[in-house]
């Protein structure tokens, strides 16, 4: 499984250059390349610390060859709602206490799926939704399979949430014995894909499940060409790592973004709602 993430902090692909032949410089040219180097090796070093994962992440739990963190898969709905909650703390430090209360998902909107024994990798995607992602739908137009969509254009019943568009495309990818010509899996993410572009595509599809990044989703709901009418659940994509052990709730770039979509007023009105419910389920 490919673990080449979009990553906008990259490792520079060269260290320092190393020490030079044995031809000596002179002692002003020498200390010019010094102070020439500082501000580059500054620079180097402010990148290498914001690529370190989170210091309260267990190593022991990070399956670097599946790609999988196997701490999330251990934790039931309280457990990732107080996991979310202290990730949103420490990515926007400065919430007041109201604003950290209107960002909160309550344990109750988390499916409980602890129970899921398999490894979760891309693969076993498929498999997890069909045992944890029944659909609750009331009208027989709107099918009762994941594979059905609704008739509404740009209304899908699934939204699954990656940390990046190369692992949203992956996952695009793995989703796609859900597809038929009535239901498509829908590409919502930035990766090539132009915003504009994205609007014109989800205003004229009818999708089933929608893949994508927290901040083109929000973008997309904005903006009205998604819609939430017929959605039943939110799928994140908790478990995966990256080559640098980062998974969406561990990055500056993305778990912020997550919070913001999980704590829309029109998302979150709908977590206790007897009728429209929207499941939050942690793959």
């Amino acid at each position: 499984m490919s673990r080449d993430e979009q990553d906008t902090t990259a490792e520079p692909l060269l260290e320092d250059v190393a020490e030079a032949g044995p031809a000596q410089a002179k002692p002003s040219e020498k200390r010019k390349r010094e102070d020439d180097a500082k501000p580059e090796s500054k620079r180097a070093a402010k990148k290498r610390k914001q690529t370190k994962k989170p210091k309260d992440v267990d190593d022991g739990a990070l399956d670097t060859e599946l790609g999988v963190n196997h701490a999330i898969a251990h934790m039931d709905s309280g457990l990732l709602a107080d996991h979310l909650a202290q990730r949103t703390k420490r990515f926007q430090p400065n919430l007041s206490a109201v604003e950290a209360e209107d960002m909160h998902v309550p344990a109750s909107a988390i499916r409980d799926a602890s129970g899921w024994q398999k490894d979760r990798t891309t693969e076993q995607l498929p498999d997890f939704l069909d045992k944890y992602a029944a659909p609750r739908r009331k009208k027989k137009s709107e099918g009762k399979k994941l594979s059905d969509a609704p008739e509404a254009k740009g209304s899908p019943h699934t939204l699954v949430v990656a940390g990046a568009g190369l692992r949203a495309a992956e996952l695009v990818r793995a989703l796609r014995k859900y597809q038929t010509k009535e239901s498509h899996v829908a590409k919502l993410f930035a990766k090539h894909i132009k915003l504009a572009e994205a609007i014109n595509t989800a205003k004229k599809t009818r999708m089933g499940i929608g893949v994508g990044t927290p901040q083109r989703i929000i973008d997309l709901l904005d903006d009205g060409a998604l819609q939430l009418g017929h959605i039943e659940r939110i799928v994140v994509d908790a478990s995966h790592i990256d080559a640098k052990k980062r998974g969406i709730l561990d990055m500056q770039d993305t778990q912020p973004q997550l919070a913001k979509l999980l704590s829309r007023k029109d998302v979150k009105d709908r977590y206790q709602a007897e009728d429209g419910k929207i499941e939050l389920i942690f793959f």
